[in-house]
């Protein structure tokens, strides 16, 4: 039955159509297509997060080694400063004459045994030098050059100890070196 009302001399119609064949199927390729959409969001996500936990367990390993260092190492500057007692104790022993003076040069002695004992249980020892062998950039620093019969280039004297810390160097050890 078709309900007609006038007004202002127009008619409408107030029945509804029950169902509309081109409306029906856009809605389920809409959707179909939002699922994707959703399932690459999904996916992009899942991404990021692995991501972020692998970002996140980098830097917490990072952490942990810079950590295990600072603490394996924090005594550096310390160190570096000791050097300069431990050699004023060496010249102290070195010009103290020959004859006389043996408790002091004993006293001395066993302070300088002290601190070196020290030394090693921080880590700390000191480059061993051997007159001859090639000049090692990474342990030795040239401070003047000799006319020597050793090949050029070579360790001729240490004129100062050079030092390391476990496996890092405190200060390079300097050295003359033979003129070629």
């Amino acid at each position: 039955m078709t309900d007609t009302t006038e007004n202002s001399g127009t008619t409408e119609n107030t029945e509804t159509p029950e169902n509309e064949a081109p409306e029906a199927a856009a809605p389920e390729i809409d959707l179909a297509e939002a699922l994707l959409a959703k399932d690459q969001e999904i996916a992009d996500l899942k991404d990021r997060v692995l991501r972020s936990l692998a970002d996140l367990e980098n830097t917490r390993r990072r952490l942990e080694r810079d950590k295990a260092e600072a603490t394996q190492y924090a005594v550096t500057g310390f160190a570096r400063d000791m050097l300069a007692v431990a050699e004023n104790l060496r010249r102290a022993v070195a010009s103290l004459p020959a004859d006389g003076f043996d408790n002091v040069r004993a006293g001395i002695e066993a302070t300088e045994r002290e601190l070196l004992a020290i030394f090693g249980r921080q880590g700390i020892s000191k480059i061993e030098i051997t007159p001859g062998e090639p000049l090692d950039p990474n342990r030795h620093q040239a401070m003047l050059e000799v006319e020597s019969d050793m090949d050029a280039g070579s360790v001729v004297a240490e004129l100062a100890s050079g030092w390391t810390i476990r496996d890092r160097l405190l200060r390079p050890a300097m050295v003359s070196v033979s003129r070629a």
